[in-house]
């Protein structure tokens, strides 16, 4: 790869763990916050999916502002949204934490488009799913971090201070990435309006328009869903349910991001070389809902490294799918619109993401029972890897 690819990769890899990380932070630390405020821990479901509800529309309209104001100056900002989102978690009551989820949601929604943009610019058509996929494995990465160093440092001084260290790794790392911006952001166009009508819809009218990108979203939104459930939901139903110490609990979390990492990064070698793409993605979805089932099933009886192995597997389908996802995105959008037509996209996809969730939270309140809501979740997940098998071309 050229040093300018390398460089862009790294940077927006970077960005991709930090603020992954900060959307993670309120659901690892869900029980110590539920216990400080008198909450259910299980409510959590609500937060993520007012997160990702915010992120919905940030990432829609987020077109116009990397036009703008160029992708490396949006994915600057995002970096200081995550950062303010976890010193406002860390004040500690629920005024605190509805607002650190729309700072993280706002700055989680450009994250993505503003890093196709980066990364479509200069990226060989032979090499899409294999750079998309590394790039992605930011967010497993992200998740990974969190559900190793939340746990441990709550333990060392608290919840509070465990959240506000984010804030200040986020704030540096968006200075560091300074001299990078004159380059990547040279074709920004500073009289490009950021909100009007017209702009703010076109992302979504190209993806209802072409019917392969209108069916990427479609299964974004099942996917995203699922891979929101594992993350949201795994560490209090590992320490309610199975009486998990969080510290093990976070770390059979951390367990199914290095699934993610090593699933994105093999599925796209699969998408490039050996498996046409869409393929790759039916069978993820079927594997998904597999897996999403098992991690239900699970008790107190089971061997640790069982738990392990299940979590493995399901951050390797439910966690590693977005790489193939966004390159076939790429591949497919228009000339110089790679950044919209995701934003386009993930307005679906983190529809999914803030449905399941309080579909999940419903669940639950209605069973007591996790094992009702992996299954219901899985069974959707399966039922969309099924039809993109059915409904994929001979070459796709």
């Amino acid at each position: 790869m050229a040093t300018g690819l390398v460089l862009s990769l790294l940077a927006t890899l970077f960005i991709q763990v930090l603020v992954a990380y900060a959307a993670l932070v309120a659901p690892v630390l869900a029980p110590p916050i539920a216990a400080d405020l008198g909450l259910d821990p299980h409510l959590i479901g609500l937060f993520v999916s007012l997160v990702y509800g915010i992120a919905a529309c940030s990432g829609l309209v987020s077109g116009g502002f990397i036009h703008r104001y160029g992708a490396m100056r949006v994915s600057q900002a995002c970096l200081v949204l995550a950062a303010l989102s976890m010193a406002v978690l860390s004040v500690g009551t629920l005024p605190a934490l509805i607002l650190a989820a729309l700072a993280i949601g706002a700055g989680y929604g450009p994250v993505t488009p503003a890093s196709s943009a980066i990364l479509a610019r200069g990226t060989p058509q032979a090499w899409l799913n294999l750079v998309f996929s590394i790039k992605q494995t930011g967010v497993p990465l992200g998740f990974m971090l969190a559900g190793v160093a939340l746990p441990a440092l709550t333990l060392w001084a608290g919840w509070r201070v465990a959240s506000l260290i984010g804030t200040g790794i986020c704030l540096v790392f968006a200075i560091a990435l300074e001299p990078m911006r004159a380059e990547t952001d040279r074709e920004r166009d500073p009289m490009r309006p950021v909100l009007s009508l017209g702009h703010v819809l076109r992302p979504l009218r190209v993806v209802f328009a072409t019917p392969a990108i209108r069916r990427l979203a479609f299964a974004s939104f099942v996917f995203a869903g699922m891979q929101s459930s594992l993350s949201t939901f795994l560490v209090t139903f590992l320490n309610r349910d199975l009486g998990m110490p969080l510290v093990a609990a976070g770390i059979v979390l951390a367990t199914s991001q290095v699934g993610a990492t090593a699933g994105r990064i093999l599925w796209g070698i699969v998408a490039d070389r050996l498996v046409p793409p869409m393929t790759v993605l039916g069978g993820l979805g079927l594997a998904m809902g597999l897996f999403a089932l098992l991690t239900g099933m699970a008790s107190a009886t089971w061997p640790f490294a069982v738990l392990i192995a299940v979590s493995v597997c399901f951050g390797a389908t439910a966690g590693a799918w977005n790489g193939v996802h966004l390159a076939q995105l790429a591949r497919l959008a228009p000339a110089g619109q790679a950044g919209e037509v995701t934003g386009g996209t993930f307005f679906l996809t983190f529809g999914g993401v803030m449905a399941t969730p309080s579909l999940f939270s419903l669940v639950l309140g209605l069973t007591d029972s996790f094992l009702v809501g992996y299954a219901l979740v899985g069974g959707i997940a399966a039922s969309a890897g099924l039809s993109i098998l059915l409904l994929r071309k001979p070459t796709s």
